[in-house]
């Protein structure tokens, strides 16, 4: 490591905060000065070193010598709403235009906070439900949301975006596999369970505390290490801490920081780091406007995990020091105004992640901001990253080919730097769920988001050439209006015909593992098989782990 670096975590000190400069140079959006030319005197000290090929130490240039001549990027769009019928005949509809993976996104008012729809705040928000994503409310709906969609084939993202849902909705969809005769244990695919959405980004009202949280991810990669060597157990989901407000960097260092604490906790668990650390090793991070930031960031980001990894923890496993990185285009840059502009802020955005060496991606749709994708919304999102691989000249044949560029070497040293003294400044402060749990990770994302807030702005069809000659009307997709009264009928369904008193042992079992330090993860599966409620599986939670209070009010 450079001598401009901090070793990862080994000299804690607090950073200067960096803030975006109010001078009239220029900078990126994390406050890196921009000059108007670059040349040799800006490459760094240890460019020798990090001009690694791909595939090699420190993998700044790819976690994989052939790139995307070996595997271009899977496509891998988030999409959901309504009923699990409605999520089913999306998904096959994406499959059908090239997707290589799905994601399924559910519900936020029934999902996140682990309600029955006949909960009172769920009840009071009905016109809500379904239109944030689909209503699974059992391993039912989970049966018939994959009913006839290629599992076995498919890389999965079962939908498991906030902490404490995330044992459920992976259990729901192994539980849902295995009653169609597939061995669960042999899939392929990514949790989530994601601090940032959970925490800093999108607070919801009845959350288990930070704590408890990194008890069930801990539980998720004990679990998966296991059983499952084809599943990334929880994801490090840098993209929803810089949606909600932090800048390069941060986002950088948090991510970071977060991993610290899995591979803390589960070696306390007596498991061998360098035997699990590849399970850990699948983030995802955000791509703006921010062009070339943003791709100096991806490369960043695998050189610290490598730097984190082997000089803190010895590893030396390379397919674990070898960063895999999924990418979502910001939704926050989709504009209300013009939205067709919003094809180009997707393809943009989209070329920023294959030009970083992403091994995944989803482009946010074009009417983003103002409903959730339209079936032709995603289906553009699609066939953006298609033009990318089969049109854009040199894309997918050549790895890393702004290596070597001044500007991009440089910036990418200058992240690493700073992203390295927030790391620490969030380590000297009792480490990343210290910060969570106090709200200083949410404030500082918060504060980043008014100082956004009051600087002029320069987007066009918003702030600047805001005539629209030929206005392209978009109203918005309605779909799953009744997915309330859906879910009504289906959890009346299951309460009705499962095996009651099997239903009520197995919640009781996974409240024991719960209140005890047991791994709740095949509790949770037999809970599932005994088609409990996701409302149910909330009740206990509640009970064992209790809520979190929000401890700034913003």
């Amino acid at each position: 490591m450079a001598e401009t670096k901090r070793s990862p975590g080994r000299t804690a000190g607090r950073a200067q905060r960096s803030r975006p400069s109010k001078a009239d140079e220029p900078t990126t959006p994390s406050g890196i000065p921009l000059r108007p030319v670059y040349g040799p005197d800006d490459l760094p000290a240890d460019h020798g070193a990090r001009a690694a090929p791909p595939g090699e130490a420190p993998f700044v240039r790819g976690a994989y010598l052939q790139m995307y001549r070996g595997k271009p990027w899977r496509i891998f769009q988030l999409s959901g709403y309504g009923s699990p019928e409605e999520l089913n005949q999306r998904l096959r509809f994406l499959l059908e235009q090239g997707e290589t993976g799905f994601i399924m996104k559910r519900d936020r008012v029934t999902n996140d906070h682990l309600y029955d729809p006949d909960h009172p705040e769920v009840d009071a928000r009905r016109e809500d439900v379904g239109q944030t994503g689909s209503v699974l409310l059992s391993a039912r709906d989970v049966q018939v949301a994959i009913d006839g969609l290629p599992i076995e084939q498919t890389y999965a993202h079962p939908g498991a975006g906030v902490v404490q849902a995330a044992p459920w909705c992976l259990g729901s969809y192994w539980v849902a596999a295995k009653r169609r005769g597939v061995d669960f244990t042999k899939l392929a695919g990514t949790g989530q369970s994601d601090f940032f959405l959970t925490y800093v980004g999108c607070l919801t009202k009845d959350q288990i505390p930070p704590r408890e949280g990194l008890r069930l991810n801990r539980d998720l990669i004990e679990f998966c290490t296991e059983r499952m060597p084809r599943w990334v157990p929880v994801s490090v989901a840098g993209y929803n801490g810089a949606d909600s407000g932090l800048v390069a960097h941060e986002e950088l260092g948090a991510v970071m920081a977060n991993a610290v604490e899995y591979l803390d906790a589960v070696r306390d668990r007596g498991l061998v780091i360098d035997g699990f650390a590849r399970g850990i090793g699948g983030v995802s991070f955000r791509t703006s406007m921010a062009f070339f930031e943003d791709i100096a960031k991806l490369r960043a980001a695998r050189k610290m995990w490598h730097d984190l990894l082997s000089q803190r923890y010895g590893v030396t496993d390379e397919k674990a020091l070898a960063l895999r990185i999924h990418v979502v285009t910001a939704g926050s840059a989709m504009t209300y105004q013009q939205p067709l502009n919003n094809l180009v802020r997707g393809t943009l955005m989209a070329l920023a992640a294959g030009l970083g060496g992403v091994q995944s991606l989803g482009v946010s749709g074009y009417d983003e901001a103002i409903s959730i994708p339209s079936d032709h919304a995603h289906q553009m999102s699609i066939r953006i990253q298609q033009i990318l691989q089969e049109e854009c000249g040199g894309l997918v044949d050549v790895a890393d080919p702004l290596g070597g560029s001044y500007f991009v070497e440089s910036l990418t040293e200058a992240l690493e730097t700073r992203a390295w003294e927030f790391f620490e400044e969030v380590q000297a402060r009792g480490g990343f769920i210290e910060s969570i749990d106090d709200g200083w990770l949410l404030q500082r994302a918060a504060d980043n988001q008014i100082a956004e807030s009051m600087r002029s702005g320069s987007i066009v069809g918003v702030d600047i050439h805001t005539d629209d000659a030929t206005p392209w009307e978009i109203d918005g997709f309605a779909g799953g209006s009744d997915a309330w009264d859906r879910g009504m009928d289906r959890v009346a369904g299951v309460r009705r015909e499962r095996h009651e008193a099997a239903a009520g042992d197995a919640l009781r079992a996974l409240e024991a593992a719960c209140r005890a330090d047991d791994n709740v993860i095949p509790l949770m599966l037999d809970a599932l098989d005994a088609d409990v409620t996701i409302g149910e599986v909330g009740a206990v939670y509640r009970e064992a782990f209790g809520s979190w209070k929000v401890p700034v009010q913003l």
